[in-house]
């Protein structure tokens, strides 16, 4: 059974990691060039347009132009992206809505595969 992410109606913010998420981990420098995983243009064209999307990565300046134009080549739409961000762990801290509802979701996936849940909104 496909695991799904239920969600309220509100609009979302989407935070992604790049590399080994979005893109095959350091590909750019393993293979001199991006590769898009599998599932994710598909992926993104599932989120709706009033959410936004904001990409995070290690990768220094020097990456972004050609980082940009890949995700551009490949339809990937995003709202803001941020450079030279650390290594380390990613931590979201969000408050709990008066009605019980959990302003913050964190996943976890493996690395080079993207396997997100599918989304169910809340009638």
């Amino acid at each position: 059974m496909e695991k799904q992410l239920i969600l309220s109606t509100l609009p979302k913010t989407w935070i992604f990691d790049l590399d080994g998420t979005i893109l095959k981990h350091n590909g750019y420098k393993i293979d001199g060039e991006d590769t898009l995983l599998p599932g994710v243009k598909e992926y993104f064209e599932t989120i709706p347009q009033e959410d936004k999307v904001v990409i995070f990565t290690s990768r220094t300046e020097e990456y972004r132009e050609s980082t940009l134009k890949f995700l551009e080549k490949h339809s990937i739409r995003y709202d803001g992206i941020l450079f030279h961000m650390p290594m380390g762990e990613r931590i979201v801290v969000n408050d709990r809505k008066p009605s019980g509802l959990d302003m913050a979701v964190a996943m976890n996936i493996d690395r080079d595969c993207f396997a997100l849940p599918q989304i169910i909104r809340e009638k």
